[in-house]
């Protein structure tokens, strides 16, 4: 009865220490959340919001700043990324053209030489198809053909990736189109605060820079700092940290990849997952470093496998970082067919978080 009596204390005291040690570990939790609203106070933005700011907070900051292309002006953009701009900034800074995609991006190319920093929108990517010309010929290599007389401060963006049942022309990656252009930079954000940053960055950017967003990832929801901030259009993100093989991967194949990392970490491998966010140039001081720790790569992508972005890293990687690396690159692309609409037949297309699980284990193996 005594020896029943005393656990039954010791017991007592036990569950009233750990509640009292639960509690203070709770208050201290709360002010540091407090403080950290105070100090570095935040707000939640879907991501077409967090371009939407990124771009009006140029147009206040820099008159020069403006935008061109199809229904962006009062009906705000295809998907809302310009609406309210040009009830605030007038028709001539948000200017509505007509359906000719080479007309009005060679007429922002030459507004950036006169010194003004346009940002051109396609509808969707593949209509940017249609301005090929102006791209490839005027906007990459101007700043080179006029002896650096000109430069070309301008920002081309717009949506594209592989929807949701929106066809083969309306599914277009145009990554792989426009990599081998001279003179053109390439990024692609994944989450309302790298938007934000990229937007703002490239159009402070003396540089033509290609800003690819993905059609799934516009309504994805994150809080974003309320201070000012760019992000470097140039530098990878490291989303995880690991130590067996490296991910690396872009736009929205990075949720792909985190949903495979879960699988993964539950079978008992860690993996490393980089956003590589610059398509051109590559970050290859984030990636080398990451290669030389885990000594395998992998990379995801929704790119088409024949000279896609993966292609070009793959080279980039061997040519750089061969004698670090213990197993072969495996590169997962989408299949090279066009984009089917049946849904099924879409999903089969594009690389699954299945299939980035069987394929880190085959590298590990």
């Amino acid at each position: 009865m005594e020896l029943c009596s005393s656990l039954i204390f010791f017991l007592y005291s036990y569950l009233s220490q750990s509640c009292l040690l639960f509690c203070y570990f709770m208050k201290i939790v709360g002010v540091i959340y407090v403080t950290r609203s105070i100090l570095y106070p935040r707000h939640e933005l879907l991501l077409f919001e967090a371009l939407r700011e990124g771009l009006e907070e140029e147009m206040e900051r820099d008159p020069r700043v403006c935008v061109m292309g199809e229904d962006v002006g009062h009906y705000g953009g295809s998907y809302k990324v310009t609406k309210g701009l040009a009830t605030k900034f007038g028709d001539l800074r948000v200017l509505d053209t007509p359906i000719a995609e080479n007309s009005f991006t060679g007429m922002g190319i030459g507004a950036a030489m006169t010194g003004l920093r346009p940002v051109v929108e396609g509808m969707n990517m593949g209509f940017l198809l249609l301005a090929f010309n102006q791209i490839s010929n005027n906007c990459g290599m101007l700043h080179y053909t006029s002896g650096g007389q000109f430069t070309i401060p301008i920002v081309i963006r717009g949506p594209g990736g592989v929807g949701r049942q929106l066809g083969a022309e309306h599914s277009q990656r145009l990554e792989s189109y426009f990599q081998s252009v001279p003179g053109i930079q390439m990024v692609a954000c994944s989450t309302p605060y790298n938007a934000k940053g990229l937007m703002k960055a490239a159009l402070r950017s003396e540089n033509p820079v290609i800003l690819f967003e993905h059609v799934l990832l516009y309504n994805l929801k994150e809080r974003i700092p309320d201070e000012d901030y760019i992000c470097n259009l140039e530098e990878a993100e490291m989303v995880r940290p690991g130590e067996h093989v490296t991910i690396l991967t872009y736009s929205r194949m990075r949720y792909h990849v985190m949903q495979a990392a879960k699988t993964l970490v539950n079978k008992g491998y860690d993996p490393e997952v980089i956003d590589i966010r610059s398509l051109k140039p590559f970050d290859l001081y984030t990636i080398g470093n990451s290669v030389k720790k885990t000594h395998r790569v992998l990379i995801v992508e929704e790119c088409m496998r024949t000279g896609g972005i993966g292609a070009s890293l793959t080279a980039a990687i061997t040519e750089n970082f061969h004698d670090y690396l213990d197993a072969p690159i495996i590169c997962l692309s989408s299949q090279d067919v066009p984009t089917p609409y049946a849904g099924r037949l879409e999903e089969w297309t594009v690389v699954q978080p299945a299939q980035i699980v069987t394929a880190v284990e085959q590298l590990c193996q």
